[in-house]
């Protein structure tokens, strides 16, 4: 499996919500589940259950942004594509950053470069039209603009 790809931006904004998480969020979680606790029967204590599932969630993104920071490579840039499909006209153009799910793009949804609509557009150039397998049958495209961010 290949290392994420991520900004610097992105890669500085995971880590932020790292150290938040496992300082604040864990000392905020952990007195949640005491409160609960000192409600009584931890059977059918809803808020008890209900501290214990947010504990899990956050432990899991805690190890999703530790494997990722771990192994990110840090990117310059990531393409953004301005594309209409077959048959729609310009100013039904949509936006697509192709990199990693943890990017934020502005105005523009953020593509892995996996899926089929990003292995087909990684490369192409203004004015390319593009064809492409996607779930629900062949799509066309047309490349109306690239940038780099």
């Amino acid at each position: 499996m290949a290392n994420p790809q991520l900004s610097q931006a992105a890669y500085d904004r995971l880590q932020a919500e790292f150290t938040d998480l496992t300082t604040r969020g864990r000392i905020e979680v952990a007195n949640k589940i005491e409160r609960a606790r000192e409600e009584g029967d931890l059977k059918e204590n809803a808020g008890y259950h209900a501290a214990k599932d947010e504990q899990g969630h956050m432990e899991g993104r805690i190890r999703q942004l530790e494997h990722l920071i771990e192994n990110a490579e840090i990117v310059n840039a990531s393409p953004i594509y301005t594309i209409v499909y077959d048959g729609d006209s310009d100013d039904m153009a949509e936006r697509y950053m192709i990199g990693n799910m943890e990017e934020h793009a502005p105005d523009a949804d953020v593509i892995s470069s996996t899926s089929p609509l990003g292995a087909a557009l990684e490369g192409a150039s203004v004015g390319d039209t593009i064809t492409y397998e996607a779930p629900n049958g062949s799509l066309t495209v047309k490349v109306l603009k690239v940038e780099s961010v």
